[in-house]
C-alpha cells in the first residue's frame, strides 16, 4: 500500500531522493534466512563467502555459508570495527532472532582456549590474552578457524536456524551490541528457508484447536473418515446418560458440522434375526461409500450411509478381538482372541486360520504381505506372513508384559508397526527392528497416519484415577513425522479425556488439515482444525536511495489462517518500532527523503497462532545529483548510454543526467560535438577541443577534451554505464522495485 506521496514511512517531510537497489538476489536469498541481526546488511552474491555488518558498524564475514558438510566443516572467520573494550566468542549457533541471545552453541562458549568449534577473542592487555584468547588486532579486527558440523552439544540446525556468530563474551552476557549473525545451510537444505522471526512461536508453527464437538453419535467407539465419500463413520455404543434413547450402532455424520446424515442400528444376531448391535471396531471401507465393521460378540456385517440395516455374517467360536480387510476385497482378517483367521465377507466361513503362542490384537500391511500381531501379556510382537499364513519371526516388546493393551496400527508408507504400551509407543520398522520409543505422560491410545505429510497422530488418554498424581483427567493429541519422529505439531491438550469409559481413537483427514478425537466417556467426537504460524516467504533486503526516488519494498508469509501484514520503522537502529500508517498490504511504497538515512523496516505477520517478522532492512539515502534526463541531441548525433549526447555539428547537449537502476550516475555535463563547440551544463560552460569527449556515459566523436559541472560523478570519465534494463532485471529478481520518475528540468533550476 502506498504511503502519501512525497512522505517516507516515519519520515517528517523534506529533502529528495531517489532509490537504487545495493544488493542482488544473494542478499535477498540471505535475508530470508531467520535471524538477521539488528543493522545488519548481509551483501553477497549467490554462493559464498558473506558479510554482514553489525549494530554498531562492525563487519564480519564468513568463508563459506552454503552445501556446509553436515558432519564437519571449517570455515574462516573475519570481523573488523569491533569495540576494544569487549570480549567476543565467535561459534556456530542456533539463531533465536534480533536482540535475542544466540544459544545454544556448537560445543558451548569457548573458556578453554583449547576449542576448535568456537573462538575467544578479548581486547589486547586483556588478562584471559595469550594460551586462552587472541587478542583483536588494529581497528577491532579478527581472523580465526572453526570447525562446525550440522548436530551436536544440543544443537541441530536440521531443525531449528544456525549462524555463525559473533557475541559478547561470559563477562557481559548481556550485551546485544556484538551479536553480528551469518545465516548458514548444511548440504540438503536449502538455504532460504528460515521464515522470518518468530516472536511468540517459531515461524511456521503446527498446531491444532477444537473447531467443534459433535455429540450426536452415542458412545464413540471408533472413527473411519471415508476417503471416498468424505463422510464421517462413527461405530457407537449406548450412552448411559441418555436413558430414552439407544444410540448403538454405526453412524454416518456429516464431517463439517456433525449432523448426522444416517444410522444404521440393526445387524444380524446369531439366529439372523436383526437386532440393536453397537459398532465396535471398523474394519476398513467400502467402495465408494460404506464400511465393513465388527459388532459384538461375533457379528462382521456392512453398511453404508442411507441402509436401514447391516447385512453380516455372525461367526462360532470366541469374541471378536480385532478385525481388518482381507487379502482380496471379499473377505476379511479376523482376530478371535490368539485365533487369526481370514474369513469369507458373505457366508462367514474360515478359508485360513492359524492360532498363535498369544494375543488379541493385530495390524494388517497388505503393502508388504505382513501382519503384525500383539501379544501385550507375554510382552511379544510376531509376525504374520500374509502369503503364506505363518509366523515369520517373533520380537519383544520393552516393558510390554503386563503393560496396558494399547494399540497397534502399521504406517502405510513405511511399513513401520506403532504399538501403544501403557505411556510408551514403541516403533518397529518393517524388519522387526525397535527404532524409537516414543514416552508421553498418558496412556497410548490410538494411532493414524497421514501418508500425504508424512505425519503419525497419537492420542493419549489420562487414567482417570484422579487419587494417581500421574493423571489429571486430560489426554493429549501429539503429532510426530514418520520418517525422523521429530514433533511435528505442538502437543494439544484434550480436557476430559480419560480412559474410565473406554479408549479414544482417531481419524485424520488426507493431509492432516482436519483430525477427528473420539473421548467415550464424554460422548463426543472433538473436531481439530490444523493452524500454522506465519512463515516469510519473500522478504525485502537492504536499499540505497538517491534523494526523491520511489521504492517499493515486499514481503510475503503464509500461514492458517491466513496472515494479516503490516510495515514497521525504527528510526533509532532498531532499538524501537513503531507501525507505519495504512501499511497493511504486502508492498510498502514511498517516496525516500534524506531525513530517512539509515532508517530500517521490515514487515510482521499475524495470525491466531504467532506473529512473524522480516529481518530488519536498511535504507541508505544520498544527496540527489544533477537532473534526470540528457538533452536534446543536437545535429546529426543519437543519443547513447543514459544521457550524454553525440554531436557532429556543435549542438548543444541537455541539462541533466540520469541515474541508472544499477547504480551508475551521469552527472549534469554535456558535450558538444564539433571543432571548437560549446556546451552548457547546468550553467556552466565546456570546451571541447576537437570532436571527442566522453560525457555522462555518452561518447561525443572525435578525441578532445571536456569540462564537466553540475557534480556529475561519471562525467568525462570514459566509463560505461549499466544498462537500465540489465539492471531492473536485477532488481526484480532481487524483490524490489525501483519506480523511475523522469523530470525534465528547466534552464536554472538549480
Amino acid at each position: 500500500m502506498a504511503s502519501t506521496p512525497g512522505t517516507a514511512p516515519g519520515t517528517p517531510p523534506g529533502g529528495q531522493s531517489r532509490l537504487r537497489r545495493r544488493a542482488g538476489t544473494a542478499a535477498v536469498a540471505a535475508l530470508l534466512l531467520a535471524g538477521i541481526p539488528v543493522g545488519a546488511a548481509v551483501s553477497a552474491d549467490a554462493g559464498t563467502p558473506k558479510t554482514a555488518t553489525g549494530p554498531q558498524g562492525q563487519k564480519l564475514t564468513v568463508s563459506a555459508t552454503t552445501g556446509l558438510d553436515p558432519a564437519q566443516q571449517k570455515v574462516r572467520v573475519q570481523g573488523e570495527g569491533y569495540g576494544l573494550t569487549t570480549g567476543i566468542y565467535v561459534a556456530l549457533c542456533k539463531d533465536n532472532g534480533d536482540n535475542r541471545v544466540p544459544s545454544p552453541c556448537l560445543g558451548g562458549a569457548d573458556m578453554s582456549g583449547g576449542s576448535k568449534t568456537s573462538q575467544w577473542i578479548v581486547p589486547p592487555g586483556d588478562p584471559y590474552e595469550g594460551d586462552l584468547a587472541q587478542a583483536f588486532g588494529p581497528g577491532g579486527t579478527f581472523d580465526v578457524e572453526i570447525e562446525i558440523a550440522q548436530k551436536g552439544d544440543g544443537l541441530d540446525c536440521a531443525e531449528v536456524a544456525c549462524s555463525v556468530v559473533t557475541r559478547a563474551d561470559h563477562r557481559a552476557a548481556g550485551d546485544r551490541t556484538q551479536d553480528v549473525r551469518i545465516p548458514v545451510a548444511f548440504a540438503g537444505q536449502d538455504p532460504g528457508d528460515g521464515g522470518g522471526e518468530g516472536v511468540d512461536v517459531p515461524a511456521g508453527t503446527v498446531s491444532y484447536k477444537s473447531a467443534a464437538d459433535f455429540t450426536t453419535a452415542g458412545k464413540p467407539l471408533d472413527l473411519l473418515l471415508h476417503p471416498g465419500s468424505k463422510k464421517l463413520y462413527v461405530g457407537a455404543d449406548n450412552l448411559p446418560d441418555t436413558a430414552d434413547v439407544d444410540e448403538r450402532g454405526l453412524h454416518v455424520l456429516n464431517p463439517e458440522n456433525g449432523t448426522s446424515e444416517s444410522w444404521i442400528s440393526q445387524a444380524p444376531g446369531s439366529t439372523g434375526a436383526l437386532r440393536a448391535s453397537a459398532a465396535a471396531r471398523i474394519a476398513g471401507p467400502l467402495p465408494g461409500d460404506g464400511v465393513v465393521y465388527n459388532y459384538p460378540l461375533r457379528g462382521v456385517g456392512s453398511a453404508k450411509s442411507g441402509d436401514e440395516a447391516a447385512t453380516g455374517v455372525w461367526l462360532a467360536g470366541s469374541t471378536i478381538t480385532d478385525i481388518a480387510p482381507g487379502t482380496t476385497p471379499d473377505t476379511v482378517l479376523v482376530a478371535q482372541g490368539a485365533t487369526l483367521s481370514e474369513i469369507e465377507r458373505a457366508t462367514g466361513t474360515a478359508t485360513r486360520t492359524l492360532t498363535l503362542p498369544g494375543g488379541t490384537q493385530f495390524a494388517a500391511d497388505p503393502e508388504r504381505g505382513a501382519l503384525w500381531y500383539t501379544d501385550f501379556t507375554a510382552g511379544k510382537l510376531h509376525r504374520v506372513d500374509l502369503a503364506s499364513f505363518t509366523v515369520s519371526g517373533s520380537f519383544d516388546l520393552p516393558g510390554g508384559s503386563g503393560g496396558m493393551a494399547g494399540f497397534t496400527e502399521t504406517d502405510p508408507a513405511t511399513g513401520a508397526v506403532w504399538v501403544g504400551v501403557g505411556r510408551s509407543v514403541l516403533v518397529f520398522d518393517a524388519a522387526g527392528t525397535l527404532v524409537k520409543t516414543l514416552v508421553g505422560k498418558d496412556l497410548a491410545r490410538d494411532a493414524a497416519f497421514d501418508t500425504a505429510s508424512g505425519r503419525a497422530y497419537v492420542v493419549w488418554q489420562d487414567g482417570g484415577d484422579l487419587s494417581d498424581p500421574a493423571n489429571d483427567n486430560n489426554g493429549t493429541l501429539t503429532v510426530y513425522g514418520t520418517e525422523d519422529f521429530a514433533v511435528a505439531a505442538q502437543d494439544l491438550s484434550l480436557p476430559g479425556n480419560h480412559s474410565q469409559a473406554g479408549a479414544a481413537s482417531l481419524a485424520v483427514e488426507a493431509g492432516g488439515a482436519t483430525v477427528f478425537v473420539t473421548s467415550p466417556a464424554e460422548g463426543k467426537i472433538t473436531k481439530l482444525v490444523r493452524q500454522v504460524s506465519p512463515l516469510v516467504t519473500r522478504a525485502p533486503a537492504d536499499l540505497t536511495a538517491k534523494e526523491g526516488e520511489e521504492v517499493t519494498l515486499g514481503a510475503e508469509a503464509e500461514g492458517t489462517p491466513e496472515p494479516t501484514a503490516r510495515w514497521q520503522v525504527s528510526t533509532d537502529g532498531a532499538q524501537t518500532w513503531k507501525d507505519v500508517e495504512g501499511a497493511t498490504e504486502s508492498a510498502l511504497t514511498f517516496t525516500a527523503r534524506t531525513a530517512q538515512d539509515g532508517y530500517r523496516y521490515r514487515a510482521e505477520f499475524r495470525n491466531d497462532v504467532g506473529t512473524t517478522r522480516t529481518a530488519a532492512v536498511k535504507l541508505t539515502v544520498t544527496p540527489a545529483t544533477g537532473g534526470d534526463t540528457g538533452g536534446d541531441v543536437g545535429g546529426n548525433g543519437d543519443a547513447s548510454n543514459g544521457g550524454g549526447s553525440q554531436g557532429s555539428d556543435g549542438s548543444t547537449g541537455g541539462d541533466g543526467g540520469t541515474q541508472s537502476s544499477g547504480g551508475s550516475t551521469t552527472g549534469d555535463s554535456d558535450s558538444t560535438g564539433g571543432s571548437g563547440s560549446t556546451g552548457t551544463s547546468g550553467g556552466s560552460t565546456g570546451t571541447s577541443d576537437g570532436s571527442g569527449a566522453t560525457v555522462g556515459g555518452g561518447v561525443a566523436g572525435g578525441t578532445g577534451t571536456a569540462a564537466t559541472s553540475g557534480g556529475g560523478g561519471l562525467a568525462a570519465t570514459g566509463v560505461t554505464v549499466m544498462s537500465v534494463t540489465l539492471a531492473a532485471a536485477g532488481l526484480v529478481g532481487a524483490g524490489a522495485l525501483v519506480h523511475r520518475r523522469a523530470r525534465r528540468r528547466t534552464e536554472g533550476a538549480l
